[in-house]
């Protein structure tokens, strides 16, 4: 099914959690600021936009500024378009596309008329950042609303999960060409360069800043550079970048080497892991559960390539499996790449807990239909973790020289987005994407 078809539905589903939250927080309407340029200090030039996920979630606008939507119950939810008159800059064009006829549309000019179009009484939830307010019209973010909508967020429409395959598919092509230019000998910046090419994205349109690493760069969880000079000698390559389709977000993670069969047996290792862990992703499994399984398999492929010698359960309950594999197994995915609502429990705002010793887990919520996460397990041979395990109690059980011989490598991270069905096994968004291209 095509997108128009599939629209009406979604944003239905949307509307009625809306609904849902006005009614238990006590409120009459719920307004939606798109948000605002903000401009560097002493300087006109503005930083990129980040426009609100709540009104993105609505409409497909992702550079719209200074919008708005209202949403009452019982009347044509609206939109407040602006569209300024800008010859200094090219302004939106006219609303156009498959999501039109569902709204109410108020052209305006500048941003203070939208107060002209907002609701003139009753109490009003209004979402969005300090900076987008107008007179009599200041966001609140009602905890009670936000809650519910974060909450409810996680559970994807069929429209959401057809735009994030589509992300993938975008990423997919962009890793494709990042591999190929690794393997043509290409520095950091020109593996950027290529990958964007490829996924039809510059450097704002992407939804993170892309991880493009070789050699010991790879050993840094988010390595925020890009070496113009390639290096006198590739042996390996991470790369974690992701694409954008009307807003929703891929995230996707590869790992590569060359010429090295020690290295090599480690990545295939951990490939294995991962798709054991993307097995998992079913209605009903605690993902906290996929977490500490992803340090047992670890372990296990520390032990069986000679890394450490010592039992799985051991190097987790010691902690050594964590110096190896420092990082959670994964996150939501949507509108936002690390999505909202990662540990609630319900729509009320309660908590679900991390597991003891695992402090950089990003979702602890039981997996349901619907949900999309991303699964990457890795194994990272990182200086300042590995001195302290050199100092401590468990130095004698680690063959130093193979970590030696490894860091020469920094590590491996192997990430695919996999959604959460019904009933079966799970659709890997990532893998289908990759063999469609």
């Amino acid at each position: 099914m095509d997108l128009a078809t599939l629209y009406p539905d979604h944003l239905a589903t949307v509307l009625q959690r809306m609904y849902a939250a006005l009614e238990r927080s006590g409120n009459d309407h719920l307004l939606i600021a798109s948000g605002v340029l903000k401009y560097q200090f002493l300087d006109d030039r503005p930083y990129p936009f980040a426009i609100n996920p709540h009104f993105l979630q609505c409409v497909p606008l992702v550079e719209h500024t200074d919008g708005w939507i209202v949403v009452t119950p019982g009347k044509k939810p609206v939109l407040v378009y602006h569209q300024p008159a800008d010859y200094w800059h090219l302004p939106p064009t006219e609303p156009q596309g498959f999501w039109t006829e569902h709204f109410d549309i108020r052209v305006i000019r500048s941003p203070q008329e939208a107060a002209q179009h907002l609701p003139k009484s009753g109490r009003m939830a209004i979402l969005g950042e300090a900076d987008a307010a107008l007179e009599g019209f200041v966001p609140n973010n009602p905890k009670a609303v936000l809650d519910e909508l974060h909450y409810q967020r996680a559970y994807k429409t069929d429209y959401e999960l057809a735009c994030l395959r589509m992300a993938s598919r975008r990423a997919a092509r962009g890793h494709v060409a990042a591999r190929i230019a690794f393997e043509a000998g290409a520095s950091e910046y020109e593996i950027n360069r290529a990958y964007l090419g490829a996924a039809g994205h510059n450097d704002v349109d992407v939804p993170y800043g892309n991880i493009v690493a070789l050699n010991e760069h790879a050993a840094v969880l988010h390595y925020q550079h890009q070496e113009h000079a390639a290096p006198p000698q590739s042996r390996s390559f991470l790369i974690d970048a992701g694409a954008r389709f009307n807003g929703y977000s891929s995230d996707i993670t590869r790992t590569y080497c060359r010429d090295d069969a020690r290295f090599q047996a480690l990545i295939d290792g951990v490939e294995t892991v991962q798709l054991a862990l993307v097995d998992q992703v079913r209605a009903g499994n605690d993902y906290r559960a996929i977490h500490l399984d992803a340090h047992l398999r670890l372990a296990t492929v520390l032990r069986d390539r000679n890394v450490v010698r010592m039992s799985p359960e051991a190097q987790v309950e010691t902690g050594v499996s964590s110096v190896f594999f420092p990082h959670g197994v994964g996150h939501l995915l949507g509108l936002q790449v690390h999505d909202v609502a990662g540990f609630a429990g319900s729509i009320h705002g309660d908590l679900i807990p991390k597991p003891d010793g695992h402090p950089f887990l990003r979702l602890t919520r039981p997996l349901d239909a619907g949900m999309v996460v991303t699964i990457e397990p890795g194994l990272y041979f990182i200086p300042m973790l590995l001195q302290g395990l050199q100092e401590g109690p468990h130095a004698g059980d680690i063959d130093w020289a193979e970590v030696e011989h490894l860091s020469r490598f920094g590590g491996i991270r192997i990430e695919d987005d996999v959604a959460c069905r019904t009933q079966g096994a799970p659709e890997n968004l990532t893998r289908d994407a990759f063999a469609a291209i």
